[in-house]
């Protein structure tokens, strides 16, 4: 299959995260199924920022976290399979954070199915999101669609 780009509109068509809990922008490449490179965009007028931390302001890790698990959620919710189905973070494993991620920054997901169990719809995507080309955090999502 070719890879296809996902405007905002239509990652908010596939997924059921909003403002401001959506961490996801757009995709540049997407290949439902099986893989994506999606963006988000990390607003300095975020709430957020006020107190983590003042005067050194850094994206806290459980929205990286999140925005790799948006992705996989945008990978799993296009497989005939899992369409209408609701996304459930099951686990996160392997995380490790490599640079900070600061406000102004654009995040550069990529996601990719690692593994499934289709008889219990539940997969795992390899995760991982870059800030001006450089390697900021890695992991592996579970998720269960149900």
């Amino acid at each position: 299959m070719e890879p296809i780009q996902l405007t905002h509109e239509q990652v908010m068509e596939i997924i059921p995260h909003r403002d401001p809990m959506l961490l996801i922008d757009e995709a540049s490449e997407y290949v439902p199924g099986d893989h994506i490179v999606a963006t988000f965009y990390v607003d300095p007028a975020r709430d957020i920022f006020r107190g983590h931390f003042p005067g050194d302001p850094v994206l806290p890790g459980v929205y990286s976290v999140e925005s790799c698990a948006q992705a996989s959620d945008l990978v799993l919710m296009r497989k005939a399979e899992y369409i209408g189905k609701t996304p459930l973070f099951l686990g996160i494993n392997n995380v490790r954070f490599r640079k900070k991620i600061v406000p102004g920054d654009t995040m550069e997901i990529h996601a990719r199915l690692a593994s499934e169990r289709p008889e219990k719809a539940i997969a795992t995507c390899k995760c991982e999101a870059y800030t001006a080309g450089d390697l900021a955090v890695e992991c592996e999502v579970t998720i269960a669609m149900r």
